[in-house]
């Protein structure tokens, strides 16, 4: 290998570890806040990637139907909350959320479509038919559950995973769907590459995306309330903090980090309604490497993880997965060695 091979394959390293990088900070916020370990996260990938790959094409994606019956079940249980003795006033933010938005959703996407919109608009669709599935899973699946133990969560996201391989399968077939359209056409050379725009637009993206995230934790009374509950839910709970609506807001923020990275990748890999639990696995990598707890650490641990993946592609594409995966052991061990607990924890 000489260096011209090396800065290519360092390229396409950085392309995917960008994505690996957002991934993995949405798997530690999930888990800060939440205990969660959300192994559907790549499944969010996916279906807003083929929810993408198939408006690009003029089609209307079958998955529209998910969001329909997703809201009416929600619905249902808030329905079953107020009969319990939840105050009456909450379903009407539910009816809107969960009834309305879906509704509108279901109509307005062929409506649009056959107005042969721009790429920009497909990918808004893809957004709204996508993300409000994270909340509508936080209140179906976790949300009863929300004071079980992580293993219990994480058996349930197990569960979670397969329900949405399968849907997946249904909504989306069994072919691969690329999206040879980019969003910007043109390249450029830069640090003695040729660099797409489309791949200079991926990365910068990755850096807003990031940046917004730091804002948001930082400057705003919700983001701030999110990291009270990372650090105690039992103290965020006695000032206030409702650990429900931080569970909702952060499964949000997880579907749209995740419908976004999906929308951003279909456009160099194709994707198959069951790549998305093996993109997540490699965000939960860098997760691992940040020790589910430091975004800065996650997010260059994922970076370096498709870097690795690129050159392991090209030296031994054949063990490439072995590799990857091969990282977490070192980590788990030094974490093992340098982390001390409470007998409690």
């Amino acid at each position: 290998m000489d260096w011209s091979i090396a800065k290519i394959l360092m390229q396409d390293g950085i392309v995917t570890g960008v994505i690996y990088a957002l991934l993995a900070v949405s798997l530690v916020l999930v888990f800060a806040v939440t205990r969660i370990i959300l192994i559907v996260q790549g499944e969010f990938v996916t279906y807003g990637a083929l929810s993408f790959a198939l408006m690009a094409d003029n089609q209307v994606p079958g998955n529209r139907w998910l969001l329909m019956v997703g809201g009416a079940l929600v619905f249902l249980r808030e329905l079953w909350l107020v009969f319990r003795g939840k105050p009456a006033g909450t379903l009407i933010g539910s009816a809107l959320f969960s009834l309305a938005l879906p509704l509108a959703v279901f109509f307005a996407v062929p409506a649009v479509l056959a107005t042969e919109p721009s790429l920009w608009i497909k990918a808004l669709l893809a957004l709204l038919l996508v993300v409000p599935l994270g909340p509508m899973l936080y209140k179906l699946a976790y949300e009863p559950i929300a004071e079980s133990s992580v293993l219990a969560l994480f058996v349930v996201s197990i569960a979670v995973h397969f329900a949405f391989v399968g849907m997946g399968l249904v909504f989306f077939g069994a072919e691969g769907r690329l999206v040879s359209e980019p969003f910007f056409d043109g390249q450029l050379d830069l640090f003695g590459l040729t660099w797409t725009y489309q791949s200079l637009f991926v990365i910068a993206m990755t850096v807003v995306i990031i940046v917004a995230l730091w804002l948001f934790f930082g400057y705003t009374l919700y983001g701030k309330a999110l990291r009270a509950t990372a650090v105690n839910r039992r103290g965020a709970r006695l000032v206030g903090i409702s650990t429900s609506m931080s569970g909702v807001l952060t499964f949000l923020l997880s579907s749209i980090v995740g419908v976004l990275s999906g929308i951003m990748i279909v456009s160099f890999i194709s994707l198959t309604y069951e790549t998305g639990f093996m993109i997540g696995l490699k965000g939960f990598v860098g997760a691992i490497i940040g020790g589910l707890i430091s975004y800065p650490i996650a997010a260059a641990g994922a970076l370096l993880v498709g870097i690795i993946e690129s050159f392991s592609t090209f030296w031994a594409s054949e063990y490439k997965e072995v590799i990857v995966f091969g990282l977490i052991i070192p980590v788990l061990l030094i974490l093992s060695v340098t982390s001390r607990h409470d007998e409690e924890e």
